[in-house]
Formats: C-alpha cells, structure tokens, sequence
C-alpha cells in the first residue's frame, strides 16, 4: 500500500472498522491527527469535557453493539475521563480510547503534561498500549478493537504519540478480525446443572447484564418459567428480563450487602447468569445463600463464577446458548417441582426485600410526569435512567421491557445521563430518547447539552430536580439507624439548594431550549414539548 502519514492511516483504519462517530476533546498534540480529520468519512464529536466525551461513547457503544471511539488530549484529558472510563469497564463497554502526547523524543524529558498514560490506565482498561513506531499503528488498532469487542467487551486505550503519526507507513487497511467465542457447555454439564437446579424447592435466579451481552433474554425467560423461580436483577443495567413478566422479582440495590442477603437466604437452588455476585459498595463478607444450597454460575468470564463465594457448577460460555441447552435439558427433567409443572406462582418474596414493582402511584409531580410521558409516548421510546432515588415512577410507568428501550447508569460514576442518551441517540436517530437525571448527577456532565446543540442531536432530557443529593440523604439515615444515632439534620454538603440552580437558563445558554414544571397542570403541555420539538430539549422537574 503506499506510503502516507500515520495520522491519516488512523481515519482510513477506523473508517474500515465502521466508525462513524470519534468523539473527543482537542489538545495541541494532538493537532496533527485533527488536522486531517476533515478528510475522513469519520465525523469528529466535540465535547467540552473529557468525560462527556467518554460517556456519549459508552452510551454509544451499547446501543450500537459496536465500538465507540474516544480522542483524549495527553494525561490530563486521560485523568478528566478516569471516572467515566470506570463506569464503562464496569459495564464492559467496547470502547477504543486514542490519547496523544508530545512524542517518543521527549520521553526522558520529563516534560509538561508527561505521564505514563499505559500506568494510568491499567485499573479502568482490559488493555493498554503505546505504539512507538508508525509501521505498527495500524496493527495496534486493530488489535484494540478485537480486544474491546471480545467478551467480556470492555475499554481499551492506545496511546498515540504525535511523532510517531507524522511518520509515513505503508501498513494495508483491513477491519479488524473477531473472534469467534460463544460456545456451550459439553452436555454432561448442562445435565448436571439442570439436576442441581431442578431439586431445588425454593429457586431462585439473578441475572445481569450479560444476558443482554449475549441476547439471552428468551432463553433466561423459558428457564425461569420451567423452573417457576423469581429472577432478580442484579447489575441489571438494560433489559434483561421483562419487567412485566410474572416471575420479574426486582432489582437488588448496589450499595448494601445485607439488602441482597435477605432476597438470597432462602433459596435452596440458584442460577446466577450474566453477573458477578455482589456489586455493592458494602457486601457481605461471609456467603448470604443457604448452606448446602445448590448454586450455578453462567458467565462469558470465567474471572467472574465463584469470585466471591463457592459454587456448585460455574459454566464459563455463552449465556444465551448455555441457557437454551439448560431448558432443554429441565424439560426432560422429572424431578420439578409441581407447582411448575401446574403453573402455581412462584414463591412469596423475602418480606425484607424491595417489591418488585412499586405501588399504583405515589401522588407526586415525578408520578404525573411519567404517567402522561408514558400515555403520549410512541411505543419504540428509549428511556435512559440515572433518575436514582426518582426512579420509582419510571418503573411503574415505563417498564424495561424490550431489548434496546432501557439503559440506566451503571459503576457508580454520576452525570451518564445527559451524555449517555446523545450517544443512544446517535446509535439509534429514528429512535425517541429520554433521558432522566438528577440535579446533582447532571452538573457534573451539563456541558453535554452544548454537544446536543452544536450536533442537533434531537433526544430530550428530564432534571429530576429536588435540590439535594438525596441519595446520600437515604444511605446516611441508614448509616445512623446501623449504630444507633439518632436522626438529625442532614449534612450541608448534602443541599444543593443555596443558591438555587436554574436548568432552564443554563440548558438556554448552551443552545437547548426548555421549560420549568412544578406544577401539575404544567405536565402535559410540557410532555407534548419534550416528545414534539425537534431537537434536543430540556424539562427541570420539581421532584422535591
């Protein structure tokens, strides 16, 4: 292949690969390679903070199924975008992050900006590298996009130092091989699974998003249904399991182990897919299930089965494919219980345990808006979810149902919201997107609205506006009722409400209009905005 500059190999390599979106915020090293992004058919997403860039390619990536592409400026736009890229490895989002820096030259220099950025990547990235010569920057693309791809899919980073893309190479383009890897247990093992879990009398099942990886949501269904047992979420961040189906339990919550001990302790017989056991931020130390309860781990990563606790049969391979060979294994089982075979519901739920849909209506402004979006909506809406403790309505209301209308925040890292439905929307432009965040978790990513505008990037956004951080209000209460403190005033880092925030003034400045809703008679006049305008738009709801 002829000989051309590095720099401009890098757009002819994505672009090979199906890249259509690189999204990202410039930096003088990286000149070079922006001053050639005009002439590729890769379109060049600005945003105005390293993170918001990361997060619209996470949201991306998982809508598309296929990698997001991010430029980072150097160690300090890698340092801006560490939070985001640690939601996306905890998500396993196939992202491939480029970041500049000044050059190989200037290695022993110790320079302005200088880090190891391979270092600084390690704990947040499946795979990190510096390519140091130009004949191999191609290869290392590629090399990048298989490894993000791969399950368990995760971010990868390749640093990209500026002399190295002014030097010419003659590497050919081709996309990038994937490998092959969903494959089944042998049948011995599927039998053995389906014994373990069939001579169980109170079953149980927690899913995750590897279900979803794998598009094992009708398959997960018929073994739950053979089996009668409960499915629980647990990092259940899309749809994995119908939200309407009978036997849909809930959601386990991620901050507290004992809240998931209570849901286990009964069960005799468990299937976990998809997930490891338990993402909170306080778990249980010692195993929550039954002694002697029978437990089968399905996971694409094997790192991931008996992590934490023993298991009986931990199955490392396709979801999807290793739950159709299970259901056809308990249908030629014998020992099921009855109540299966008889169609009985499943058993009663912990009494400790969150329900697995809430109440008809709570009465609040939240519950109105959501009940009208929903009545108005057209059926293919997308919903993204970083509504947290407003949540509850948008359960009730707009269930996760199918595959692809659903993604909520996932590994901690506020402010997804906004920016995680701009990267949906690019995935899916025919499709309506809604997005609902937080007053808090939108400050910390605003400047995405800026990127909506500039891009007419035409999804809508819902504040959830109650001036406060209220979910370190609920995790403190708990924290003081654990050792016996009295309630008391919250802390004052907690408010958010001196001086007051205004989103439709700020969403104005960025170029998105919106409107104020504190009121009920304000919602559907508000609703019929957010679902007609043509454009990004912006509702600040009073959830106080």
């Amino acid at each position: 292949m002829p000989a051309r500059p590095a720099k401009a190999a890098v757009f002819e390599q994505l672009a090979a690969d199906g890249v259509r979106h690189l999204f990202g915020n410039p930096g003088t090293v990286e000149q070079g390679l922006l001053d050639v992004a005009a002439d590729s058919a890769v379109g060049y997403v600005l945003a105005l903070h390293e993170s918001v860039a990361v997060a619209m390619a996470d949201g991306y990536a998982r809508a598309a199924q296929r990698p997001g592409v991010v430029q980072l400026h150097s160690a300090v736009g890698l340092g801006n975008a560490i939070g985001m890229l640690y939601q996306a490895r905890r998500g396993s989002s196939p992202l491939v992050v480029l970041a500049g820096e000044a050059g190989v030259r200037y290695a022993a220099l110790d320079a302005q900006m200088a880090a190891d950025l391979v270092a600084m990547a390690g704990p947040v990235t499946k795979y990190a590298a510096r390519v140091l010569d130009a004949s191999s920057v191609l290869r290392e693309l590629r090399r990048a996009v298989k490894i993000a791809m791969t399950p368990p899919r995760g971010p990868v980073l390749v640093v990209l130092p500026a002399d190295v893309l002014e030097q010419e190479t003659g590497e050919p383009v081709v996309p990038a091989s994937l490998p092959h890897t969903r494959s089944a247990p042998e049948p011995a093992a599927l039998a053995r699974a389906a014994r373990l879990l069939a001579a169980g009398r109170r079953p149980l099942i927690l899913m995750g998003d590897g279900v979803a990886a794998s598009g094992a949501q009708q398959a997960l269904a018929r073994v739950a249904e053979k089996l009668c047992a409960p499915v629980w979420g647990v990092n259940s961040s899309e749809v994995n399991f119908d939200a309407g189906h009978p036997l849909f339990a809930g959601t386990l919550g991620h901050m507290f182990g004992a809240d998931s001990a209570r849901v286990v302790a009964g069960a005799d017989a468990v299937l976990i897919v998809g997930t490891y056991v338990f993402p909170e931020v306080f778990p249980e130390l010692d195993s929550p299930f039954q002694q002697g309860a029978a437990i089968v781990h399905i996971d694409a990563d094997a790192y991931e089965i008996a992590k934490n606790f023993p298991v009986d049969l931990g199955l490392a391979a396709d979801p999807a494919l290793t739950l159709e060979g299970l259901a056809d294994h308990l249908e030629r089982q014998t020992g099921l219980p009855q109540r299966a075979a008889a169609g009985q519901p499943p058993p009663a739920r912990p009494a400790a345990a969150a329900p697995a849909r809430p109440p008809a209506g709570d009465g609040s402004l939240m519950d109105c808006f959501v009940r009208v979006l929903a009545a108005q909506a057209p059926p293919d809406l997308v919903v993204f979810d970083e509504a947290l403790t407003a949540c509850g309505p948008l359960l009730r209301h707009l269930p996760p149902r199918r595959a692809g209308s659903y993604f909520q925040t996932r590994g901690g890292s506020l402010g997804v919201g906004i920016p995680g439905a701009l990267g949906v929307k690019l995935a899916r432009p025919e499709l309506p997107v809604v997005a609902f965040t937080g007053d808090g978790a939108s400050m910390y990513t605003l400047q995405a609205l800026w990127t909506a505008a500039r891009y007419g990037i035409g999804a809508a956004f819902v504040i959830c506006n109650n001036r406060r951080y209220r979910l370190l209000d609920d995790n403190i209460e708990r924290y003081w009722a654990q050792l016996g403190i009295a309630p008391r005033a919250h802390p004052e880092a907690f408010d958010l409400s001196r001086p007051d925030i205004d989103f439709t003034a700020l969403a104005a400045a960025l170029g998105v209009p919106g409107r104020r809703v504190d009121k009920p008679g304000q919602v559907p006049g508000a609703v019929r905005a957010l679902l007609g305008h043509q454009g990004p738009y912006l509702v600040d709801l009073d959830t106080a």
